[in-house]
């Protein structure tokens, strides 16, 4: 059975994981899977979940907030802010779970932020307008 290398990096680390028969992820046009062989490829993951089968026919997971994959002379690359891979699907479920909420949580964090910072500008806006008038 031929196999291929994939090569996973993140901001806090990087890992070589060797003997890939297939790899299944996401992206904006759907899932899509890699063997050994696939012709050049580059796209952008999806946040969720991809799973890899290796020569033993073990399944493992790979929970991320997405991330650039790049597929070009039997290695796969995929870079990405931070990852998790176990081979306990209910694990990596619960970890997503997470990773989601902390997501949701920035956003809504960011989207405040913004919200003030307009309302700031619009007040001083405001006020220039008002002394200009005087």
């Amino acid at each position: 059975m031929k196999t291929f290398v994939m090569r996973l990096d993140s901001a806090t680390r990087c890992e070589i994981v060797e003997n890939v028969v297939s790899f299944v992820g996401e992206d904006s046009s759907g899932s899509f899977g890699i063997m050994a062989g696939h012709a050049r490829m580059i796209t952008f993951l999806t946040f969720g979940l991809a799973r890899l089968r290796s020569a033993g026919g073990e399944t493992e997971y790979l929970a991320l907030p997405g991330g650039l994959l790049y597929f070009v002379g039997n290695e796969l690359r995929i870079s990405t802010r931070r990852y998790f891979r176990s081979k306990d699907y209910n694990e990596m479920e619960n970890i997503l779970d997470r990773q989601l909420q902390e997501e949701e949580e920035n956003l809504r964090a960011v989207k405040d932020s913004l919200r003030r910072l307009d309302e700031s500008i619009l007040r001083r806006l405001l006020t220039l307008r008002l002394s200009e008038e005087r």
